[in-house]
């Protein structure tokens, strides 16, 4: 005898055919839970479950205080490993857009071990969002030492570039990055900033870059959601070409 699905995945089916068929379009947003439940005629408890299994797969998204979404199609984006700036691109190729707040403080806990200062050592935070379309996709907090910041960056910004560009200005040359790419449940704040599901991984990436001296000029703690997060490095191997002396 063929086994019922539970009432959930009913629903979640049901809602997911209407998404997939466009009855529901992308950024609409869904009846309040309330309507939903009395709709199916199930518990509010059931309901949620259901919008829980959709939200795990994607395709909804909960924003506080305003209610359920239907999210816009995921594109992957994958972060670029070994260059001289923190670069993701989405798999259209497109660029993301990115807003940047400026914050002065001192350094603290794990910030005092990543760049490798005292304990309330002025640094400067570059806290980076990107999105595409109304989906936000990435988040990023880039530290540098005070006196590596450019003075002429406004607290909030939308060119990402052009702040890219400043603190280049400012760093010297870069003499070893070191990269560490791991995989680990969202934060509370991850999953309210990304509006994802706190059962969703996310693709957790430290990057800490140092000049020929030793000192760490900059570290950088990027999250990619795990559904649509790639982490791509590409590494040259020079050829050692000796020649023996006959």
């Amino acid at each position: 005898m063929q086994s019922v699905p539970p009432r959930c995945h009913v629903i979640a089916d049901d809602i997911r055919n209407k998404i997939s068929t466009g009855r529901i379009k992308a950024g609409e947003c869904l009846p309040s839970e309330a309507q939903l439940a009395a709709r199916y005629a199930v518990s509010t408890a059931t309901l949620r479950s259901a919008l829980s299994v959709l939200q795990g797969e994607g395709l909804v998204e909960k924003i506080h205080g305003k209610g359920n979404f239907v999210r816009y199609p995921l594109r992957r984006v994958t972060y670029v490993g070994g260059a001289c700036t923190l670069r993701t691109e989405s798999s259209t190729g497109s660029e993301l857009r990115v807003s940047v707040r400026t914050t002065n403080l001192q350094a603290h806990g794990q910030l005092t071990g990543l760049l490798g200062v005292p304990a309330s050592s002025p640094v400067t935070e570059f806290l980076c969002l990107s999105h595409e379309e109304r989906s936000p996709h990435s988040l990023a907090r880039i530290y540098v030492p005070r006196d590596l910041s450019p003075t002429d960056v406004p607290a909030e910004s939308h060119c990402c570039r052009s702040v890219e560009a400043k603190l280049a200005e400012l760093r010297p040359p870069l003499a070893e990055v070191r990269e560490r790419v791991s995989a680990r449940p969202p934060t509370p704040e991850e999953v309210a900033t990304l509006r994802i599901s706190s059962a969703l991984a996310v693709l957790a990436i430290t990057r800490v870059a140092s000049d020929s001296t030793g000192r760490v000029v900059e570290a950088a703690l990027l999250v990619l959601p795990g559904d649509r997060g790639d982490a791509f490095f590409t590494t040259h191997h020079m050829t050692d070409e000796r020649t023996s002396e006959g």
